[in-house]
C-alpha cells in the first residue's frame, strides 16, 4: 500500500510517500517541499508572490505530478486548525482544498487527521514541536540527516494514517472509526 501524506500550506506544501507493506514494515519513497513562492520557466517569482491564485494552480499542477508519478493509492492530508489570523486561515484552507482536488480528481481516498492526532502518532504527545516530529520521521523511516520541517510532516501524515489503517484492518473498522474507538 503506497500512502501519499500532504501537508498543506499557501507557501509551502509538503509531499512525502510511504509505502507499508502487509505486516505494517514502513518504506520511505519520496519526500520534498513543494515551493510555492520559487519562481521557474512557467510561473514568475513575482507573480507568485502576489497572487494567490497562481500558487494554487502551482500546487494542483505539482501534486497532481507526484500523484502521476508516484501512484499512491491512498491520500492523507492534515485537516486546517483555527489560526489567530483570518487572512492565513483563509489561505491555508484554499491550499488545502487545491490539495484535496488533486487526489478526488484522481479518484483516490482521502483521510484527514488533525494536527494533534498526528504528533500524537507519531511522537506519542500531542504537543510536540516540529524538532521532535523531524526526529521521529527520521527513526521510522531510517532517513539520515535533518529533514526540512513541511516534508517531515507530510510523511508523519503518511505515517499516521498507516498505523491508523494498520489497527482499522486488526479491529475490523473503518480508518475513522479506528481512531475514535
Amino acid at each position: 500500500m503506497r500512502i501519499l501524506g500532504i501537508d498543506p500550506g499557501s507557501q509551502r506544501t509538503g509531499v512525502g510517500i510511504v509505502d507499508v507493506d502487509g505486516a505494517g514494515k514502513m518504506t520511505h519513497v519520496y519526500h520534498a517541499p513543494i515551493d510555492l513562492l520559487k519562481g521557474d520557466d512557467e510561473f514568475d517569482a513575482d507573480a507568485l508572490r502576489e497572487q494567490l491564485p497562481l500558487r494554487l494552480k502551482r500546487l494542483l499542477r505539482a501534486l497532481g505530478d507526484a500523484i502521476e508519478r508516484f501512484a499512491p493509492a491512498e491520500v492523507a492530508i492534515e485537516s486546517i486548525f483555527m489560526a489567530r489570523n483570518a487572512d492565513s486561515a483563509l489561505k491555508l484552507g484554499q491550499a488545502r482544498g487545491a490539495a484535496l482536488c488533486a487526489a478526488v480528481m484522481r479518484d483516490l481516498p482521502v483521510h484527514e487527521y488533525a494536527a494533534k492526532e498526528i504528533k500524537l502518532a507519531v511522537v506519542g504527545t500531542g504537543g510536540a514541536d516540529k524538532a521532535q516530529i523531524q526526529h521521529m520521521v527520521g527513526l521510522m523511516l531510517n532517513l539520515k540527516g535533518k529533514l526540512q520541517a513541511d516534508a517531515a510532516d507530510a510523511l508523519a501524515v503518511a505515517i499516521t494514517h498507516a498505523h491508523v489503517r494498520a489497527t482499522a484492518r486488526r479491529l475490523g473498522v473503518t480508518a475513522r472509526q479506528a481512531w475514535r474507538k
